[in-house]
Order: structure tokens, then C-alpha cells, then sequence
């Protein structure tokens, strides 16, 4: 038969025409695994290596061998320890050779014990710097070690260790624990946040799409004024204070991109409880919903909807300023200032309980465009509608008075604009917008307005 060599074994699902034909042809050449190598280990556990490569030796034809082979490479490379893995398949030889056998050889390439850096960050309109030193693999088991420290464009600075310990079942669960110092300003509100805490991290998957996020968060915050123009009301939340708190994250997300999807849905709704210690109490509600339709041309239709509600769990506890929702910004609500919407003192803006916030987006590709592929798939063009609300709104048993209440007073603007991909982790925007409806106290933003960051509406 010969040797196959496969670097990036294809999966089904990529091939069609000529390729999904020869599979279909492999289908009837009967096969079976006599021997498998994995070629390179040093460091990792021969038993986490061996459950990932069984599946591999029920194969019963050479269309599954392939396919199996694929499988395997990606369940090695998810491991955590290995940089690079090729493939490759050859007929088998030797005494025990059978009729039919094959031999696969998986070469590896284990990650470096200790691996430095200097990248870049964006979020929340900001660039950063980030410096990093990793220890990969480090029980030999995909354990990672990891201390970062990270400083921004807006005086944000943070100093983050963690440890992740990953355990390799069906559910892909892991447990992060970590020890982290982060300051950040909030010139909109005229106060600085530094935070001191540990956090405690459970992730799994409980099907295919969907993924948990079990928190546990201690954190000693000290608030602190920005300057002597700080009004009274931010004035009085300033100081120390100590929030414990569980949180639940549930994510279901069937798009195809997180950052320029073209069809699929994306569900994620988050839970948190502060109180169990420390001076801060409350129960927190949100959640976030995204849907989008593809139409001819690769034009797609995109509608998105966040809303959040929060309040007081005990009469001896309290929430500050920095734990209250705010709304507004170049990838939020466009056409209002990075949190330039809803409740203020004195040009300061303080907060609220409660918010909703929806948004509708066309997205065509760039025209004139080169083909797929190219330079051009990293931008899209969009016409945009958002609109939302935020106060501190108190709801009736009633859904059309409770409907009227979180329609009076919303906020509207529209708009073009065009997004820029950066990998799949943020994206870049440049707008125009139109502020069509605002509130006393708010900013809007009317013509150009740009915004970076890994979250959108």
C-alpha cells in the first residue's frame, strides 16, 4: 500500500467533491492498527498518552483509519503538552504483521519547560501590554503554571498567578486557581478600583456546545478617588471593602465565529451571589442572547440582545458604584461615550440595578474583494441599529406597565461602520454614528467613533 503521511489529517466534514469520493472509496478497503508510535515523549505520562490514542485501534476499514487518525491528533494536541503532533500511516512490517495491518506513527513535539513573552492585549476600548512566563506541562499531565502582568493605555495595571490543573474525561473539566492585583481607572465615574483576591475556577462541558463555569471569587477592593473634582456621591462609596462571591456561568454557543459569525445562535446567561463573607451582598442576574441568519451574497443578518438585574440580598450588607451595570460605549450601545448612559451626580456616572440592551446589525463583506481567503475576509461592513435602557427601575406584577417602564426614557442611535478581525479574539470598529434618541445627562457620540475589545453587542 505504501506509505500515507498525513501532517493535518482532514476531518469529514472539510472534504467534498473528488476527496469525500476517494473516502467513500476507502470505506471498502478493509484495515486494522497492529502497531501505533508516539515518537518525541519525554516528559508526559505514557497512561495519558495511551487512553488517547485507543480509540485509534478499534478502526475496522482505511476510511476510519483516517478519520480515527484525525481524532487522535486533535485529542493529543487538547492535552496541553505537546507543541506539535504529525501524522503518519504506513503498512505494517515485521514478523506479527497481519494481511490487512497497518502501522501509525505520531510524531510529537513537547512544549518547552518554561516559555516567556511579550503580547499585546485589547478589551474595554484599551490596549495593553502584557508580560508572561508560562511552565507547560508540568506534572506531565497538561498542569500549566502561569504569572502575568499586565499594564494599559488607561493606567490599567494587573499582576495575575495561576495554576490549571485539567483532567481529561468526557466533560473536558478543569479546576484554575488563582492569586491576582488589578488596578483600573473610570474617569467617567472619577474613581480608581484596585482589587486584591484569589479566584477559584471549575470549567465542563455538559454536551458538544455548551459549557459551565463554576466560580468562586474573595476579593479585598479599596475605591479611591481621582481627583478633587469627584463628586459627594462617589466621594461616600470610597474606601475598603470585602466581597465573596459564587457565580455560575452557562454558555451555549452554536455560531460558526465568535467574532464575525454568519449563522448560529450564541446563549449565555450568568448568576451571581456575593455575601458569604465580607461586607458586600447581593444577587446578580445576566444574560445575553445573539442569533444570526445568513443570507445570498454573504450578506448576514444579526440581532442581539444583554439585559441585567440586581439587588440587595441582606439587610446588613451592601454594593458599591463597582458593582452596578453602566452602558454605553463604541462596541455597547454606539453613538454614547464608554458608559455615557444613565444615572449621574454631578457629570460623574454612578450606576444602576437594572438594564436592557439590543442591537441589529447587517453585515456585508468588503466589496470588490479578492476572493475568499484573502486579505479582505478580515473585514466586514455593517449597518447598525442599538438602542437600550438603565435605571434603577422598580417593576409591577403588570408586564405592560413593567414594559412601559423599561421603554420610557431609551436611548437610540444608528449607523455604518466598519469591523476589522483581529485573530479570534477581538475586533476593531470604526462607525459613524447617529444618535437619534438621548436623555438629559447623557453623552452621545454623533459621527466617527472607534472601539476595540473582545466583547460586542
Amino acid at each position: 500500500m505504501g506509505a500515507v503521511q498525513a501532517k493535518s489529517a482532514p476531518s469529514p466534514a472539510e472534504l467534498a467533491g473528488e476527496e469525500r469520493t476517494m473516502l467513500d472509496h476507502f470505506k471498502t478497503i478493509q484495515a486494522r492498527i497492529d502497531r501505533i508510535h508516539v515518537d518525541g515523549v519525554a516528559r508526559t505520562k505514557d497512561d495519558l498518552v495511551q487512553s488517547s490514542i485507543k480509540p485509534l485501534f478499534e478502526a475496522a476499514n482505511f476510511e476510519e483509519v483516517i478519520t480515527r487518525s484525525h481524532e487522535v491528533r486533535t485529542r493529543l494536541e487538547e492535552l496541553g503538552c505537546f507543541k506539535r503532533v504529525g501524522v503518519f500511516i504506513d503498512t505494517s512490517r515485521g514478523p506479527d504483521a497481519t494481511e490487512k495491518g497497518l502501522e501509525v506513527t505520531f510524531e510529537v513535539e513537547e512544549l518547552r519547560r518554561v516559555i516567556g513573552g511579550i503580547n499585546t492585549l485589547v478589551g474595554h476600548n484599551e490596549g495593553s501590554m502584557v508580560l508572561s512566563c508560562r511552565l507547560p506541562n508540568l506534572a506531565g499531565r497538561g498542569e500549566r503554571l502561569q504569572g502575568e502582568y499586565t499594564y494599559g493605555t488607561h493606567k490599567t495595571s494587573g499582576i495575575n498567578v495561576s495554576l490549571l490543573k485539567p483532567f481529561h474525561n468526557d466533560a473536558r473539566a478543569s479546576v484554575t486557581g488563582s492569586v491576582y492585583q488589578s488596578g483600573t481607572d473610570f474617569p467617567w465615574s472619577g474613581f480608581r478600583q484596585v482589587d486584591r483576591g484569589v479566584l477559584l475556577d471549575l470549567s465542563f462541558k455538559s454536551a458538544e456546545d455548551v459549557t459551565h463555569s463554576l466560580r468562586y471569587d474573595a476579593a479585598w477592593r479599596e475605591l479611591a478617588c481621582l481627583d478633587r473634582a469627584t463628586p459627594f456621591a462617589v466621594r461616600q462609596e470610597a474606601g475598603h471593602s470585602l466581597k465573596s462571591a459564587i457565580r455560575h456561568i452557562l454558555t451555549v454557543d452554536k455560531r460558526d465565529s465568535s467574532i464575525f459569525p454568519t449563522e448560529g445562535a450564541l446563549i449565555r446567561l450568568n448568576q451571581e451571589l456575593a455575601g458569604l463573607g465580607g461586607n458586600i451582598g447581593y444577587l446578580k442576574h445576566e444574560a445575553e442572547l445573539q442569533y444570526n441568519l445568513p443570507l445570498p451574497f454573504d450578506i448576514t443578518v444579526q440581532g442581539a440582545l444583554q439585559c441585567g438585574h440586581m439587588k440587595a440580598m441582606y439587610p446588613e450588607k451592601t454594593y458599591s458604584i463597582c458593582d452596578r451595570f453602566f452602558l454605553g460605549g463604541p462596541l455597547n450601545i454606539r453613538g454614547f461615550e464608554m458608559r455615557g448612559i444613565g444615572p449621574q451626580s454631578d457629570g460623574a456616572y454612578t450606576g444602576a440595578d437594572m438594564y436592557w440592551a439590543a442591537a441589529f446589525h447587517i453585515y456585508t463583506p468588503l466589496p470588490f474583494r479578492s476572493g475568499r481567503g484573502g486579505f479582505g475576509e478580515l473585514f466586514r461592513t455593517h449597518l447598525f441599529v442599538n438602542t437600550g435602557n438603565i435605571g434603577n427601575f422598580s417593576l409591577s406584577d403588570d408586564a405592560t406597565k413593567s414594559a412601559e417602564i423599561l421603554l420610557r426614557g431609551l436611548r437610540l442611535a444608528y449607523g455604518i461602520g466598519l469591523s476589522m478581525r483581529l485573530g479570534e479574539i477581538a475586533r476593531l470598529e470604526l462607525n459613524y454614528c447617529l444618535p437619534a434618541r438621548a436623555q438629559r445627562g447623557d453623552r452621545p457620540v454623533h459621527g466617527l467613533q472607534f472601539g476595540v475589545g473582545v466583547t460586542f453587542l
